[in-house]
């Protein structure tokens, strides 16, 4: 059995994300590379060192350079702010290493561009955690797609809510600053529709015009509560967007939007149908196919079960549900192939810097109020 060092750079939620994806990969899907979880990174190290008790990891550290010169670390996930994912991965590139990043790729297009750069010039393979787009239901949706099921593609249409933010009480924190995160909904939400609207169309966004709304201007601050700091990106994002293909589609999230927990919902629009997803129901996807019998007209709703591979290796029966851990297991598995095969997953750096590019667009657009290339 081959074995890959593993480093794990970020204990919050995704990080445990991570982790809990590297330690379960073998079990489910038996033969591959197998992780080894060599070291993982926490600014504070009391912590790191308690992560690595309850994660499994050999090592700790409160350094995220030691992670990255560790001659026993092969692969690195990226699971920190989005102000120092450029540095990091740039860093860990240059050191022969291969970068799973979570998303968005940076805080800004050049920074993106700098680390799509490191990885053109490096022999590592890279992918980036729109883990969204590996969920089983979604890759069966995309065959219908591709087989024509639903007649040609002509437009695309999403929303993302979530109410994560929706209290105006909420205290201020690094979402909230651009400095920090970038853009705010636009940068944690709308790149997760802008990567299902690419990987779904199989086309890329190339015109648009965006809008935004900062519902909250301003939020407790965290050391004094008496006293409010400003936010200075978007609550709401909003975009019109042409495709390469010449179809159109529209784009809608917001983090202020309650009663939303994981609001991603999609429609991809064909001549002859169509096919709905609800991330909140990830496990079942809606389709509608043309009939001449008016008996038969309807959507219908399709469980996912093990006629998809990758549904398969962790179930034997349909219905029964995977979650959200599973589809980063899922996620990570074509990390580790396109590693094992050296060939790039979907969707890596260079896939990665579409994403962005349409995002940055978007806030160009929101703030000059017009229709631009992306």
């Amino acid at each position: 059995m081959k074995t890959i060092g593993i480093g794990v750079i970020g204990t919050a939620f995704m990080g445990k994300a991570h982790a809990i994806a590297y330690a379960s990969i073998g079990s489910v899907f038996g033969q591959g590379l197998r992780p080894q979880l060599e070291m993982i990174c926490d600014i504070n190290p009391v912590r790191a060192e308690l992560k690595r008790q309850e994660m499994g990891f050999s090592r700790s550290t409160s350094q995220w350079q030691a992670v990255v010169n560790d001659p026993k670390v092969d692969l690195i996930s990226i699971c920190v702010p989005n102000a120092v994912h450029k540095e990091i991965a740039v860093a860990a590139l240059q050191a022969g290493k291969h970068v799973w990043c979570e998303k968005p790729m940076a805080t800004a297009l050049d920074e993106a561009e700098a680390m799509l750069t490191a990885a053109e010039n490096s022999h590592c393979q890279t992918l980036i955690g729109y883990n969204y787009t590996q969920n089983p239901a979604v890759q069966s949706a995309r065959k219908l797609v591709e087989a024509g099921v639903i007649g040609h593609v002509i437009g695309f249409h999403g929303i993302y809510d979530v109410d994560n933010d929706a209290d105006p009480n909420r205290i201020h924190y690094w979402r909230m600053s651009r400095v920090a995160s970038g853009t705010g909904a636009n940068a944690d939400v709308m790149c997760h529709l802008v990567s299902m609207a690419h990987y779904m169309t199989g086309s890329i966004i190339t015109r648009l015009v965006g809008d935004y709304d900062t519902v909250h201007k301003q939020r407790p601050d965290p050391k004094n509560p008496n006293h409010s700091l400003p936010v200075d990106n978007d609550d709401v994002c909003m975009a019109l967007v042409q495709f390469a293909s010449a179809i159109k589609g529209t784009l809608r999230v917001s983090r202020v939007a309650w009663g939303r927990k994981c609001g991603l919902s999609w429609e991809i629009h064909g001549s002859q149908g169509m096919i709905c997803h609800n991330q909140e129901r990830l496990n079942e996807i809606k389709l509608y196919t043309r009939s001449d019998d008016p008996l038969q007209e309807g959507f219908k709703t399709i469980l996912t079960g093990p006629a998809e591979p990758l549904y398969a290796a962790f179930l034997p029966n349909a219905g029964h549900s995977l979650g959200f851990i599973d589809v980063k297991v899922c996620e990570l598995k074509r990390l580790l192939d396109s590693i094992e095969n050296n060939q790039p997953a979907w969707p890596n750096f260079s896939d990665g810097i579409k994403i962005e590019r349409v995002m940055d667009t978007i806030d160009r657009s929101a703030l000059n109020r017009q229709w631009l290339d992306v």
